[in-house]
């Protein structure tokens, strides 16, 4: 559940159109008003109405949000720290506490309490896992970029231009990359190591958390606390990429990310088949394969109007996938494996990219979207059809 990276839509809902309002107070100290709930009958003396302050529509750079990490509270410290600055200056001087109390009854206009419930047992979870699993390779946890990553992958991004990541790298079909950019030990210490807390969930007779709805053998990294290692290797290493090659969707930074390992053979998980992911950029490391089969199949960047556009014959690219190599690609790019080949089995890490930014802009951007194949063949339609009508109506003139 991504409720942190949801930050810039709660805000965007906050700021507009509700800083006027007034909430009814209801005698259980639940607050009513405009929100998903029907309204409480209660008695007039039960009941008083007051206005909230006004929420500054800028924020103030300048004021140190406080830690709320060790209350006990429905909403995630970052969210509370990114609204906190926001605060009009009566309430941005009250205590933690009364912050809190203030915010979290803004939120829960926003975020239903079923939602925040499922938050809170998922940040258990992870709580409790983190203080009792033992790592096998305590180096994955910690980026260590000499030890991790190869030194012609560190060269390039140190150099930080388009020059020195295509010295690395190879575009086989347009908006997919493919590199090296692990140690080869990598590899096998990360497959020993998911196996490890694999095998631990099991006799601890806990769920195992699926990366996805048709995953049951997937590990997600970051509920063992390799999000510690991944948000690094984001911030520091695939943005800078992303930034030369995927400047519409990147942004300024990513702001969230999810890491997992899949694993695809015939008795574990069945092929995911043909697909988008909730992801702006997708990083896929190749970490083993057996046999022949099972190549990535890509079939055309789709926004969320046409996902249901079958591909066209220039936008289908059929890549075979090897171990040891990344491939960056857009999350909305389609794609799923050639076909089920049930002698071949493979694994590899994934690492959705998340900018909540990119997400709220797009809901301007109503159509003919530049990453988009569809909105660039409607575009392309609309500007044939115009000049073929200019074209008519010149030569009515002239006749």
């Amino acid at each position: 559940m991504f409720l942190v990276a949801s930050n810039r839509e709660i805000l965007k809902g906050i700021l507009t159109g509700n800083d006027r309002q007034e909430v009814t107070v209801d005698g259980d100290r639940t607050v009513g008003g405009r929100d998903h709930q029907p309204p409480v009958t209660t008695t007039a003396a039960a009941t008083t109405k007051m206005a909230i302050p006004r929420l500054s529509l800028l924020p103030n750079n300048e004021h140190n949000s406080d830690n709320y990490e060790d209350l006990e509270l429905e909403f995630s410290s970052s969210v509370l720290r990114s609204l906190e600055r926001y605060l009009p200056p009566e309430i941005l001087t009250a205590n933690r506490e009364e912050k809190a109390k203030f915010m979290s009854d803004i939120l829960h206009k926003y975020i239903s309490r079923e939602e925040c419930a499922k938050a809170i047992r998922f940040k258990n979870y992870r709580e409790w896992i983190m203080s009792n699993y033992q790592p096998r390779f305590r180096e994955l946890y910690k980026l260590d970029p000499e030890s991790l990553l190869l030194p012609c992958f560190r060269k390039a991004v140190r150099e930080n231009t388009e020059e020195s990541f295509r010295r690395i790298m190879f575009e086989p079909f347009p908006g997919v990359y493919v590199f090296k950019m692990f140690q080869p030990d990598f590899f096998q210490k990360l497959l020993v190591e998911v196996e490890n807390m694999r095998k631990w969930l099991h006799e601890a007779k806990l769920m195992i958390r699926k990366p996805n709805n048709k995953s049951k053998y997937g590990v997600v990294l970051d509920d063992f606390g390799m999000d510690i290692m991944l948000k690094p290797l984001v911030e520091d290493f695939i943005f800078p990429i992303c930034k030369v090659f995927f400047p519409q969707v990147c942004g300024t930074m990513f702001d969230t990310q999810h890491g997992f390992v899949i694993e695809n053979c015939e008795d574990r998980d069945a092929e995911l088949g043909f697909h988008v992911e909730n992801s702006d950029i997708t990083l896929n490391v190749c970490l083993s394969k057996q046999s022949e089969g099972g190549e990535i199949l890509f079939t055309g960047t789709r926004c969320n109007k046409h996902l249901k556009a079958g591909p066209k014959p220039e936008e289908i690219f059929e890549y075979c996938h090897e171990p040891g190599q990344a491939i960056l690609h857009l999350g909305c790019h389609s794609h799923g494996a050639k076909a089920a080949i049930t002698s071949c089995s493979r694994a590899n890490m994934i690492l959705w990219c998340i900018n909540s930014l990119f997400r709220e802009m797009q809901t301007y951007d109503n159509e003919f979207r530049d990453w988009c194949g569809q909105c660039a063949r409607e575009k392309k339609e609309k500007k044939s059809q115009s000049l073929a009508s200019k074209r008519k109506e010149m030569i009515r003139i002239i006749e």
